[in-house]
């Protein structure tokens, strides 16, 4: 495929916290595992500063603190025990209270007409992000979907984005990745992409910018006014003039 006529021929998008407010639906179903297994249910918020790694270890921060609390649980129950409670929960709580940002549908759809390709890298496990993508009518917009457990390695191994480098056949230096966490920031700077970052989303309660990304965004859709601006002055003077 030939490169666009922007900066940046490919944009890689976290899911959780970046694309869609998940947070609540992911505390859900952590608690509903733990009561499965007699343990108390935990504030949604302390659950929400856990997302980020994946689904298996937020479990297993979960599992670690109970077994902290009390010695005995880790006799009876493994975090292998507990994610699989998890898992199964998890399904039938995906699109039950999570909404896409503002804005989110309305970018994607500016950035895919004007030829950019996009692709979803999320640490969440695939089939989870699969669902969440389908039940808001998002999957179409991305020519790639990598979950936590597609590859050998997850954000913020520099071989995920670098994945997407080679089976796209994009050059490195006309990528970016735009997500909410550190581990984000980390995972662009590892492969040698843009790293960009939104201002909501999770990241443990610390601010964005403590990562130090290249650029932060209020919103896709600014990011998306960013990269549609990035074209040639000539170009975009020419596009202005065939608009209808």
């Amino acid at each position: 495929m030939a490169p666009s006529s922007f900066a940046y021929d490919l944009i890689s998008f976290d899911l959780d916290g970046t694309l869609i407010d998940t947070a609540d639906e992911i505390a859900e179903a952590a608690n509903r595992a733990l009561e499965t297994h007699g343990l108390a249910r935990q504030p949604a918020r302390a659950i929400t500063e856990l997302i980020g790694h994946g689904g298996r270890a937020l479990i297993q921060s979960l599992h670690a603190q109970a077994v902290a609390e009390n010695a005995a649980v880790g006799e009876r129950l493994t975090h292998e025990q507990l994610f699989a409670s998890f898992d199964d929960h998890y399904a039938d709580t995906t699109g039950t209270s999570s909404l896409p940002y503002p804005g989110t549908q309305e970018a994607l759809e500016r950035l895919q007409k004007a030829g950019v390709r996009l692709v979803c890298v999320t640490n969440k496990d695939y089939r989870h992000a699969l669902q969440a993508l389908q039940f808001h009518q998002l999957t179409d917009h991305f020519e790639l979907i990598i979950g936590g457990d597609t590859l050998a390695q997850k954000k913020p191994h520099a071989s995920v984005l670098l994945h997407v480098s080679k089976q796209l056949d994009i050059e490195i230096q006309r990528m970016a990745h735009i997500g909410d966490s550190a581990t984000d920031i980390q995972a662009a700077a590892n492969a040698g992409v843009a790293a960009w970052a939104v201002p909501y989303g999770y990241n443990s309660g610390v601010p964005i910018s403590n990562a130090n990304p290249d650029r932060i965004f209020d919103s896709l859709q600014h990011m998306a006014d960013y990269v549609l601006g990035s074209a040639p002055l000539a170009q975009r003077q020419a596009e202005l003039r065939d608009t209808p």
